[in-house]
């Protein structure tokens, strides 16, 4: 049965309220439907997290109206990217999207309940602690979802959409068999702390068999990701405090200043994270929203969602096969644009020494800070990467500009 207040059917219902289903459920309602958002946390709350929001999900924080608030909650901003390769180092800033070049890091305990906060503001039904069971079909669609909140009996909500944004271990997708595509096997694993009484140093340092990161978030925190193969997950799961700072003398800037900080909260990370892709029409009715690889294509996605949505099956005018059609085509610009910096994530991934072309990259970005800061915009989503940085045209012509 519904919740109290009797019978009555939502536009849309949105399952999960982190950084992916907030958004869209906030830009669903901003558009006057009638948005019905669950999260079986409560919140504030913690999530294991990449925390990076690059100056496309700025840009996106910014035309919510939400950055400043962001800024509010004692978060730096950056601008500034680097990469140590240990003979040398570069550093350059981003190329600037929709007018924005900043960066920053923000803790999940913040960024999720102020995303939260903006979808209940612009006019979204939260309920927080609620478990999501099943869903409802109805003549081959899904029509809503059946859960309780804790403690209470089983309640049934319908909507003419309802969009799984629940992360990647996502019970509508599993319900409705979702297929993955793309899939590629565990690579690494992945731990990070955070640490008072140092200072953040913003280059990514690759080491042998090590990614070795530091950026600083909230409350005058400097975080410290690790990536480590996936050989190793057992024992660095077994002691991470003493992998993470293993990992963090490797870099000579760090070993000192780190020694001397103090470690805050208990290590966290995970040796369990697939890399995959979704299919979200895999019935009609339902969207699910595909992991997240960083906060920034997460709320693309959203706003990509949103006109998918809207186009089709919340469209007043379109039913059946043409909405599903309208709804695919959506999904396949999102698709093409997310498969861009796949390759790339993949091979960062694998950990390896970079093959000689790249290193030649390198050397030539040392004595060209405007190529240098086109590369940092490739990895942070404000450079085209097929179109135009790595076509082999174009990397040529940056090696020959030094030789």
């Amino acid at each position: 049965m519904p919740m109290e207040g009797g019978p009555r059917t939502y536009d849309a219902i949105v399952v999960g309220a982190r950084c992916g289903g907030s958004p869209t459920a906030m830009l669903l309602a901003r558009r006057g439907y009638r948005v019905l958002l669950l999260d079986r946390a409560r919140f504030p709350s913690d999530t294991i997290s990449t925390h990076w929001i690059w100056p496309p999900g700025v840009a996106c924080l910014k035309r919510w109206g939400l950055y400043d608030r962001l800024l509010a909650s004692n978060c730096p901003s950056y601008r500034t990217m680097g990469l140590d390769l240990g003979e040398f180092r570069l550093e350059g800033e981003l190329p600037p999207i929709d007018g924005t070049d900043e960066m920053c890091a923000p803790r999940r305990t913040v960024l999720d309940k102020l995303l939260l906060d903006a979808a209940a503001e612009a006019g979204v039904e939260v309920r927080e602690g609620f478990q999501v069971a099943g869903l409802v079909e109805d003549d081959g669609f899904i029509r809503g979802i059946k859960g309780h909140l804790r403690g209470t009996g089983e309640a049934v909500e319908r909507a003419r959409i309802v969009i799984g944004a629940d992360g990647r271990n996502s019970l509508v997708a599993k319900i409705v068999g979702a297929p993955a595509y793309n899939v590629r096997p565990v690579l690494t694993c992945a731990y990070y702390a955070y640490w008072r009484g140092v200072s953040a140093h913003l280059p990514a340092h690759p080491r042998p068999q090590r990614l070795i990161v530091s950026f600083p978030t909230n409350d005058g925190m400097t975080i410290t990701p690790v990536i480590l193969p996936k050989d190793e997950f057992p024992a660095v799961r077994a002691d991470p405090d003493r992998a993470i700072r293993a990992s963090l003398d490797l870099v000579g800037d760090f070993a000192e200043p780190f020694r001397q900080a103090e470690r805050v909260e208990s290590v966290r990370g995970s040796g369990t994270l697939p890399n995959f892709f979704r299919n979200p029409t895999a019935m009609a009715g339902l969207w699910s929203v595909m992991r997240a690889i960083t906060r920034t294509r997460s709320w693309r996605r959203a706003s990509r969602m949103r006109s998918a949505a809207r186009s089709g099956w919340l469209g007043r005018s379109m039913r059946g096969s043409r909405a599903r059609k309208r709804s695919a085509r959506h999904w396949r610009i999102i698709s093409v644009a997310a498969m861009s910096i796949w390759p790339q994530c993949t091979q960062l991934a694998a950990l390896e020494p970079p093959p000689p072309e790249v290193l030649a990259l390198y050397v030539a970005l040392r004595h060209d800070a405007i190529e240098r800061s086109r590369y940092f915009g490739t990895l942070g989503g404000t450079v085209p990467i097929p179109e135009y940085y790595y076509t082999p045209a174009n990397l040529q012509r940056i090696v020959e500009g030094v030789a």
